[in-house]
């Protein structure tokens, strides 16, 4: 028995390696690539690039794709042409940043108050209004992209950061777990605040904030990530390429640019992996709803 278990252990630890190498040999792939020179990822991968972006549709690839994790030569030069050559590269990653950093804390802070009040709030309007939040949540962006694009304009906004800025601090998935997450504290602790004289905003300062700091966590790194990777509102909403994000170039890749997309794609991840690594146990706890307090 134990020692069928052991195998039973060993075959998923074996299937859940494969599986993680599989899911991150694009990453490295991508890392390792952006040291080669241009001319040997053209003769690795040159004819895919070419297929991808002809004009002519796609067509069928006679010579061999070479997968290499190792340059023959490392090179910095597709770095030194992002960072150092380039400026309009850097110029949309901070672009990136100035759209992504408001969004993440203004949504944190409507998200936060209103589902405090949704945990406050008891009656049928509540529950209802709530329904109609996990509604708007299933809709994909692309359906709620016409009706955007229609309020900006409205509003004067069109053409302008705050066009995405505005949309994506209402969004409802982070009030969706947030509210699940302020659910979980037990009313008495809530109670005992109010006995002790504290006020609603004291209530939802020190007792609520603190008990979802994994939910909060949570919200904050998935929606980064979210808006990080944006491509459709930018690009509608957004018709100067200057006040685009870095997103949009590496949506638009040229085939005679191929390693610099890799240099840029790799400076790319990196907010999203520090992030990531610093909130990773607040990540897995809150998305588990595992608060400090249990109800």
């Amino acid at each position: 028995m134990v020692k069928n278990r052991y195998l039973a252990r060993t075959v998923l630890t074996i299937i859940a390696a494969c599986f993680a190498l599989a899911f991150l040999m694009p990453t490295v792939l991508t890392i390792t690539n952006s040291f080669m020179t241009q001319s040997e990822i053209s003769a690795n991968y040159g004819q895919v690039f070419k297929n991808a972006s002809g004009s002519e549709g796609k067509t069928y690839i006679a010579e061999t794709v070479n997968l290499k994790f190792i340059p023959d030569k490392v090179t910095f030069s597709q770095y030194i042409t992002t960072l150092i050559k380039s400026p309009d590269y850097l110029l949309k990653f901070w672009n990136s940043v100035i759209l992504v950093i408001p969004i993440v804390l203004l949504q944190l802070a409507v998200a936060s108050v209103t589902a405090y009040g949704f945990t406050r709030w008891r009656g049928k309007v509540r529950s209802f209004l709530f329904f109609f939040y996990v509604i708007l949540m299933l809709m994909p962006y692309q359906v709620t992209l016409v009706p955007n694009y229609l309020v900006s304009d409205w509003l004067g906004l069109l053409d302008t950061r705050w066009a995405i800025i505005f949309p994506g601090m209402f969004a409802p998935f982070s009030v969706f777990l947030l509210t699940k997450s302020m659910r979980r504290i037990p009313s008495s602790l809530i109670e005992a605040a109010k006995l002790d004289g504290s006020s609603e905003w004291q209530v939802f300062t020190d007792i609520c904030l603190p008990q979802c700091r994994s939910a909060l966590y949570s919200v904050a790194i998935l929606v980064f990530i979210d808006y990080w990777n944006m491509v459709e509102q930018p690009i509608i909403l957004l018709k100067d390429a200057a006040q685009q994000p870095l997103s949009v170039y590496l949506s638009t890749i040229n085939a005679n640019e191929v390693g610099l997309a890799f240099a840029i794609a790799t400076i790319y991840m990196v907010p999203c992996l520090l992030l990531f690594l610093h909130g990773e146990d607040y990540l897995v706890e809150g998305i588990a709803h595992q608060g400090s307090v249990k109800g």
